[in-house]
């Protein structure tokens, strides 16, 4: 059985995806921000609005000329305050169920795909990590891999991150069937688990890293690509419905060091929304 504590976090970083699919199609999280346990945010994405370092801004609270991670193709380790590192240096501990882009950024490089697919090592910053390398993993696993983690380490923040709207956006396109189809797959998923982590005290925030063209594209500085949803559910507080405020991808990082009541590295200028 976990502990109740309104300390711990759980973001879902839904690789691809784009604010209006989110709120047409996800509907158990719809019923939660019409029900007012959740608050509904606009994001206005960082750019690039690229993959890796998206991750590492929704990790350190910085744009990508301060953080260093320009594009996917620079292959290193994060070398500036995360939540990963903020929340081991307090003490806390930390669990992810993501691509292993993460793994590179937090834990190694370069990533061994036998040794660092699976961990349990309290020395790492992401002390208990599920990898996987194909985009084409399925969210299905992947979000079963993350009950598991949240059961079994009762970590103080998780990350889980589920790839499969990237995928099928970069394949078909943000207008397809199968990208939308997909979103109403992963909001399934989620009101599978959602409920129990809400019972054990959880802060959960949904969110994705950058949207998806309806040509299979993302990149560039389109609303498309760059407006993403944020979903905020708090387990002691009402939720405030459809805010129609918009927020920067800089805030997520500082609200989650206020959420796991840690202090805010100074690197994180930008106001938390908590």
């Amino acid at each position: 059985m976990l502990t109740n504590s309104a300390n711990k976090v759980i973001l879902v970083l839904s690789d691809g995806l784009r604010y209006d699919v989110a709120v047409q199609n996800m509907g158990f999280l719809g019923h939660l921000v019409e029900s007012r346990l959740a608050s509904l945010y606009r994001v206005t994405g960082e750019l690039p609005t690229m993959s890796r370092p998206m991750y590492e801004t929704v990790h350190t609270g910085l744009p990508v000329m301060a953080h260093g991670i320009y594009s996917n193709q620079v292959v290193r380790r994060s070398n500036q305050p995360n939540l990963f590192q903020v929340a081991v240096d307090a003490g806390k501990t930390t669990a992810a169920a993501a691509y292993f882009w993460f793994s590179e950024l937090y834990n190694r490089v370069p990533y061994d795909p036998i040794n660092d697919r699976e961990v349990d090592d309290p020395s790492l910053l992401i002390q208990h990590g599920r990898f996987y390398t194909q985009d084409e993993f399925p969210d299905i696993e992947l979000f079963q891999i993350a009950g598991m983690l949240v059961r079994r380490f009762q970590p103080d923040y998780c990350l889980v991150h589920p790839m499969g709207m990237d995928d099928l956006g970069e394949n078909f396109g943000a207008d397809s069937i199968q990208y939308r189809k997909n979103a109403i797959r992963q909001d399934v998923l989620l009101a599978n688990l959602i409920p129990e982590w809400m019972s054990t005290g959880y802060n959960i925030l949904v969110t994705g890293d950058h949207g998806i063209t309806s040509d299979c594209m993302h990149g560039g500085t389109t609303p498309d690509v760059r407006t993403v949803p944020l979903f905020l559910i708090r387990p002691d507080k009402t939720g405030e419905g459809d805010t129609g405020q918009t927020i920067s991808h800089l805030q997520l990082a500082p609200t989650i060091c206020k959420l796991m009541g840690i202090s805010v590295p100074e690197t994180m200028k930008a106001a938390p929304i908590v």
